[in-house]
C-alpha cells in the first residue's frame, strides 16, 4: 500500500464535508502503473459516488488499477446502483480501504463481493481512526440509530456564559466565532431554547458561505410557543426552522406560526417541557445525522445530565466574570456529589488563537463503563 494515495483519498473525502449528508463523505483514487488515472469525491447533489467519478475519469485505464478509498464501497441499491458492481465491471484488480462501512446494509458485504469477483481487498487499519473521525456523524448514526449530539458553548475561564446585567459584546474572538461556523457547516441540525431566542434574537444559521447538501435545520424548544412572529428566526425561515412544543401550548399561537410557514412538532416531556430525547428521535426518523446544541444553561444541563448529548465543544476565552449571578455553562440541578460528576473521555485541545482554546470531548456513558 502506498500511503500517499490513501492520503489523497482522505483529502478528497474532506472536500465533500457538509455536502454529502445523509451519505458519508468519500474520496476515491485509482492508481495504475504508479500513476493516478482517476479520482473523485462524493457530493449529495451530484448523486454519483466517488468510485463512479474516479472510474469515469480513468476510462479504460481503470482495468488492472488499484482503488484507494476511505470507506468500503457500497453493495446496495440506493439513489444509484451498487459501486462494487461498477468496480467489478471496470476490471480493477485491488481495493485498499481505510475502514469497513458501518451501515448494516454494507458492513463487510462490499468487500466480500469484491473478493468473490477475484479482486484483492486490503484494509488499511492504520487509517481507520482518521477515516472514522472524518465521517463521525455518519458512523455514529449507523452504529446507534440516532444523530451525534454535541453541546457547543463559548465560556469564560471560570465557566460562565452570560453576565447578569449586560451581555453586549462577545465572549470569544472573531477567530473562534469563525471556527463555530465551520462546526455549524458540518452539522445537519442546530438546537436552542426559546430563552436564547428572546434574549438575543439570534439567527443561528450557517454563515460559512460553503455549499451544503441541505439547509441547516434550526430547532427551537418552545413549550409555550412564545416565539415572536417578527423574530429574525421566523422572518428568515425558508423551510429550515421547526419549533418543538408541548400539547399545552396556545392553539392560537400554533395557528399563527403555522400560517407563517413554520412547522410545529408537539413532543411532550416531563414537567410540561419539550422532550429533548423525543426531538432527537424525530431528527433520527428524518435522517439528520448530527445535532449541535447551542443554547443556554438549562438546556445544556438537560442535554448533558440526561445523557442525550454525546460530546462537548467548549470555546474558552481569557476572561473571568465571577459572581454567583453570572450564568454557568451548565445549570439545572446538577450533580449533588463529586463522585457522580459527568465524566469525559478522548479529550482534545484545539488552539484557536494564542490565548484562546477549545475543549472537545466525549461523554462517558453507562455503556462505556466496565462491568455495566
Amino acid at each position: 500500500m502506498n500511503p500517499d494515495y490513501m492520503r489523497q483519498a482522505l483529502d478528497l473525502a474532506r472536500r465533500g464535508l457538509g455536502r454529502t449528508s445523509p451519505n458519508p463523505a468519500v474520496g476515491a483514487v485509482l492508481v495504475r502503473d504508479g500513476a493516478v488515472v482517476g479520482s473523485g469525491f462524493h457530493t449529495y447533489a451530484g448523486k454519483k459516488h466517488a468510485e463512479i467519478l474516479a472510474l469515469e475519469e480513468a476510462g479504460e485505464a481503470a482495468r488492472g488499477a488499484t482503488l484507494y478509498i476511505n470507506l468500503e464501497p457500497c453493495c446496495h441499491e440506493g439513489r444509484t446502483g451498487p459501486c462494487v458492481d461498477a468496480l467489478i465491471a471496470a476490471g480493477i484488480s485491488r481495493v485498499v480501504a481505510a475502514m469497513e462501512d458501518p451501515n448494516p446494509r454494507v458492513a463487510g458485504q462490499g468487500f466480500a463481493r469484491l473478493r468473490q469477483a477475484g479482486i484483492e481487498v486490503e484494509l488499511a487499519a492504520e487509517y481507520a481512526e482518521e477515516a472514522a473521525a472524518l465521517n463521525e456523524p455518519f458512523v455514529h448514526f449507523m452504529r446507534t440509530g440516532r444523530p451525534l449530539v454535541f453541546v457547543k458553548a463559548a465560556v469564560t475561564l471560570d465557566g460562565k456564559i452570560a453576565a447578569p446585567d449586560d451581555n453586549r459584546g462577545w465572549i470569544t474572538s472573531e477567530q473562534a466565532r469563525a471556527h463555530v461556523q465551520r462546526l455549524r457547516h458540518s452539522s445537519d441540525a442546530i438546537l436552542t431554547g426559546i430563552g436564547t431566542v428572546l434574549a438575543d434574537d439570534c439567527l443561528l444559521n450557517d454563515r460559512s458561505g460553503l455549499e451544503r447538501s441541505r439547509p441547516l435545520l434550526r430547532v427551537v424548544l418552545d413549550s409555550q410557543l412564545r416565539m415572536p412572529l417578527k423574530s429574525r428566526m421566523v422572518t428568515s425561515a425558508r423551510g429550515d426552522l421547526v419549533i418543538a412544543t408541548t400539547s399545552a401550548a396556545s392553539a392560537d399561537r400554533r395557528r399563527a406560526l403555522e400560517n407563517a410557514g413554520i412547522p410545529i412538532w408537539t413532543i411532550d416531556g416531563p414537567a410540561g417541557r419539550v422532550s429533548l430525547p423525543g426531538v432527537v428521535e424525530r431528527l433520527a426518523q428524518e435522517c439528520y445525522l448530527s445535532l449541535m446544541i447551542e443554547a443556554g444553561s438549562r438546556v445544556n444541563w438537560t442535554a448533558l445530565g440526561s445523557g442525550i448529548a454525546d460530546k462537548i465543544f467548549f470555546y474558552y476565552a481569557p476572561k473571568i466574570l465571577g459572581g454567583l449571578q453570572s450564568l454557568p455553562v451548565v445549570g439545572g440541578p446538577g450533580r449533588r456529589r463529586r463522585n457522580d460528576a459527568i465524566l469525559l473521555r478522548n479529550v482534545k485541545i484545539h488552539q484557536i488563537t494564542a490565548e484562546e482554546f477549545a475543549v472537545e470531548a466525549w461523554l462517558v456513558k453507562s455503556e462505556d463503563q466496565p462491568g455495566e
